[in-house]
């Protein structure tokens, strides 16, 4: 396992370069933004990539011998004992409509153990950061999850309903938005953001890549909750994820299972 220096260096460089990849986005926020279609139908932006080149650099600039895996330009130095995990923009839809929910995401392994987790909301000027045995902050302030213990009390969000309803962990998802408080769509990244940070209960998402992943089990673990796959594993590698404060995660996975 990696330790305390390390990760205390590694932490406070991840965020220094959230934030100049943050001042990168704002630069095309707020106006019209082209685009075009990457493989799988997703858009991409001058921006994210204008970001993704940004976080890139300078990650070779200080570590060269380590991996860098981003959303936009794939892997380098694969098999390294460091492993930068990088999405400049996630949430790029709610980017380009001026929506101010998106993030950029910066995720940290060393020897395949998460250690490391950023996420900055530019729009926002909220960063949520965590490393492995350093607590979670927001702004540099600890944060936590949720005391709540009763789903009926509980807020859970999703980042798309139509896409949950249609997999097979629909009914379940219904059932939990039936006995919760109330459920929402403050979806993507900064659902999980508000996991850890204690103004929600839980995020699902049935679809997550690495790099969407990347910094949520470092950041809601040190937070004091659980992040996992739909299927209960804790991975960023696994292609869904659930932060849930903890308390309520064994209650999500159950009825996202089915009977």
């Amino acid at each position: 396992m990696p330790d305390g220096p390390e990760v205390r260096e590694l932490l406070a460089f991840a965020t220094e370069l959230a934030l100049a990849a943050g001042e990168v986005t704002l630069e095309h926020f707020g106006g019209v933004v082209h685009h075009d279609a990457k493989g799988d139908g997703s858009p991409v932006t001058i921006a994210d990539r204008a970001a993704e080149e940004l976080l890139r650099g300078r990650i070779a600039e200080r570590y060269p011998d380590d991996s860098i895996l981003g959303e936009e330009y794939g892997e380098s130095n694969e098999g390294a004992r460091v492993r930068w995990i990088l999405d400049p923009i996630d949430a790029t839809r709610s980017f380009m409509r001026g929506v101010p929910l998106y993030g950029v995401l910066i995720g940290v392994e060393i020897e395949g153990d998460s250690a490391v987790g950023v996420a900055h909301f530019p729009p926002l000027r909220e960063t949520v950061a965590a490393g492995r045995g350093l607590g979670c902050t927001l702004n540099g302030r600890p944060c936590r999850v949720s005391s709540t213990s009763r789903l009926e009390d509980a807020v859970i969000c999703t980042t798309d309903v139509e896409r949950i309803l249609s997999r097979p962990e629909g009914a379940g998802w219904r059932e939990l938005q039936q006995k919760s408080a109330f459920s929402r769509t403050w979806g993507d990244c900064y659902g999980h953001a508000l996991v850890a940070t204690g103004r929600i209960e839980a995020q699902v998402d049935p679809v997550m890549a690495p790099w969407d992943a990347g910094p949520f089990l470092t950041i809601v673990t040190e937070a004091g909750g659980r992040f996992t796959t739909l299927d209960g594993d804790e991975t960023l590698h696994g292609g869904s994820g659930i932060s849930s404060n903890g308390l309520l995660h064994d209650v999500v996975l159950g009825a996202l299972a089915g009977p």
